[in-house]
């Protein structure tokens, strides 16, 4: 942790998650001392804080996007995206966290499925990730398909593409 000239903690006020030109992610670490009031920001690699995070926090995109669910919807999630980076031994939330899945395994996607997914409204784009990728991490698979994709769908909102309701 940080500590002021004043001799007192320094307290994490926000994350901001930026790029550099190559694409490369790095994180704005905002902290202030609560005794003389000094702020300061540090860059720092995505994902290596090295102790600069004093709590569990949201970066602002990703508090942008909780931000934007549904009411009755973002306490669940919230509580769900926590609890897993709790598990993980992280303090930091950002916006990929919000779209791994909760299972810590890799999925992959065939690219007509990512294509579909890209078709989703924003809005529920996330969401549908991940509960996409959480089927078939709870069938032990890897790989997210079409099909897959359709039989969520008809299992969320009744309803499936005609090709797959002619079969």
């Amino acid at each position: 942790m940080l500590t002021c000239g004043c001799g007192r903690w320094m307290h994490t006020e926000g994350i901001e998650e930026r790029f550099y030109d190559d694409g490369t992610p790095q994180w704005f670490i905002r902290t202030e001392c609560l005794g003389c009031g000094l702020k300061v920001g540090i860059d720092a690699p995505a994902g290596q804080t090295g102790g600069l995070v004093d709590r569990m926090m949201w970066t602002d995109d990703a508090l942008h996007r909780l931000d934007r669910m549904p009411p009755y919807l973002a306490p669940l999630f919230r509580a769900e995206v926590e609890q897993d980076v709790r598990t993980r031994g992280e303090r930091v939330i950002a916006y990929d966290t919000l779209l791994r899945p909760r299972t810590g395994e890799r999925i992959e996607w065939e690219p007509e499925a990512e294509r579909r997914l890209e078709r989703v409204p924003a809005p529920v784009r996330a969401m549908a990730r991940i509960e996409l990728e959480r089927t078939v991490a709870d069938r032990g698979e890897t790989l997210i398909t079409v099909a897959l994709m359709e039989e969520v769908k008809a299992r969320y909102f009744g309803m499936a593409s005609k090709s797959n309701a002619e079969r």
